[in-house]
């Protein structure tokens, strides 16, 4: 144990917020303090995650309001069942943090103790979300009308409504997403979560010596130099303006997605603590690459045919009015958050650069932009930052320390959380348009 005033020893915060963000950056004073202090005042406690985006307050601010009308406001849900939806959505994803969270939660609004012995002491109308509930979670673009038919078809046992479906659809969407932040971010469990945690920092892989090795001189210059080549690449891509035939397009989308087929290394994890694996059904069931190699690949869903702003809204307006408002607030925000900086660099035009990202995990979802270049994504994104959204978009579980210090290593913290941020709303808008289109087909 060290003694104060000894030499400081760099470690893995093991009270802060973040595993992977120094509690003194998430803690400066800034635009989100205001925000934090009310949600002290107001619940007592503010939680890691808040803590964390409070690093980007404008769309901290469309988060709060999103949750809370999720979670509170009136709605064709009781709000036990909404927790309860949450702690299924976050078993999928092995989040024990967001499961702990929201049982406390849960038994708070009144929920039946029972339940939490596991999915099969729950109510058989809320067993019958598990099948969506996992395909949201892993592979979304097998949702099909059938899928809506079984749960609201009329006469069916534990028959769900529409509107009901389309609140149990957005938050288990949003909780998946949401597993990817706290996973992307290195989230740690608050004081108050005891017992069997799965730990966001293997033993054997410390986050510190990660940062550590970073700083040596030779790897320093080469990390400045990364920076220089990337923004000579944006004024390139956004100079260029290219045109290409739309075979050309096609086939740069299907380059992009065929070198997204790349898999992180396997990583050790204790054995899934109870709290979690008693909500699990299925639980082989896992991410799929949507284009496996050697194998034909599902139908692209391409953009023009079905998007958020033609198709999904508007469903989404009718079905669960209020919600459709705020999910394009944060869509809106997140897409055009910026700062004008990259790095060390100030006055950037980042646009090409957050479409990049976004359109790349939309890729991977296969989910295709027409007007869209996918040769931008090979130039502008390097294998380890492929290699971390692809993780932390898919198979959040997997993230480790290393993948987060090994991107974009000249880079503020808040900017990789920001990337987090795109990472969450882009795999939340894409399960949301597989969810949404398949209900239009049945509806229809």
């Amino acid at each position: 144990m060290k003694e104060e005033g000894d030499v400081d020893i760099p470690q893995t915060l093991p009270s802060g917020p973040s595993a992977f963000i120094p509690v003194e950056e998430i803690l400066e004073e800034g635009p989100a303090q205001e925000m934090m202090s009310e949600a002290l005042l107001s619940d007592g406690r503010v939680d890691h995650v808040t803590m964390a985006m409070g690093l980007h307050s404008s769309y901290l601010a469309c988060f709060l309001r999103t949750q809370h009308a999720l979670l509170q406001l009136d709605g064709p849900l009781p709000l036990s069942w909404r927790y309860f939806i949450i702690i299924l959505a976050s078993a999928r994803h092995q989040c024990s943090y967001l499961v702990q969270h929201h049982t406390a939660a849960f038994l708070f609004a009144g929920g039946d103790e029972t339940w939490l012995r596991g999915l099969h002491c729950a109510p058989p109308k809320i067993q019958r979300l598990q099948t969506l509930n996992k395909l949201l979670a892993h592979r979304p673009w097998i949702i099909t009308q059938e899928h809506i038919q079984e749960l609201v078809c009329p006469g069916a046992e534990a028959r769900w409504s529409l509107a009901e479906l389309i609140q149990a659809v957005v938050l288990m969407s949003h909780t998946h997403s949401l597993v990817s932040f706290v996973s992307g971010c290195g989230i740690l469990p608050e004081p108050a979560q005891s017992g069997d945690q799965v730990q966001p920092c293997s033993p054997t892989e410390s986050c510190c010596s990660v940062r550590d090795e970073a700083k040596n001189q030779q790897e320093w210059s080469e990390a400045v130099n990364e920076v220089q080549l990337l923004m000579e690449k944006m004024r390139m891509v956004q100079h260029l303006g290219e045109e290409f035939t739309q075979e050309e397009m096609v086939t740069r989308f299907e380059r992009a997605r065929t070198e997204s087929l790349l898999e992180p290394a396997d990583v050790q994890h204790s054995v899934l603590p109870d709290c979690v694996s008693r909500f699990v059904v299925d639980a082989d069931f896992t991410y799929q690459d949507f284009s496996p190699r050697g194998e034909q690949a599902p139908p692209t869903m391409r953009a023009q045919d079905y998007s958020w702003e033609d198709h999904g809204f508007s469903l989404m307006n009718r079905l669960y009015g209020e919600m459709a408002q705020l999910l394009d607030e944060k869509f809106q925000v997140v897409c055009a958050l910026t700062y004008h900086t990259m790095a060390m660099h100030s006055d950037v035009d980042t646009s090409t650069l957050r479409k990049a990202i976004w359109n790349y995990i939309h890729c991977i979802y296969g989910i295709r932009y027409d007007d869209y270049n996918y040769g931008d994504v090979n130039q502008l994104l390097e294998r380890s930052l492929k290699v971390y959204v692809k993780t932390v978009a898919c198979h959040p579980e997997k993230t480790t320390p290393k993948m987060y210090f090994s991107f974009w290593r000249q880079f503020r913290h808040s900017e990789k959380v920001h990337v987090n941020l795109l990472v969450m709303e882009a795999r939340l808008q894409a399960a949301l348009l597989y969810a949404l289109r398949a209900i239009t087909r049945y509806m229809t």
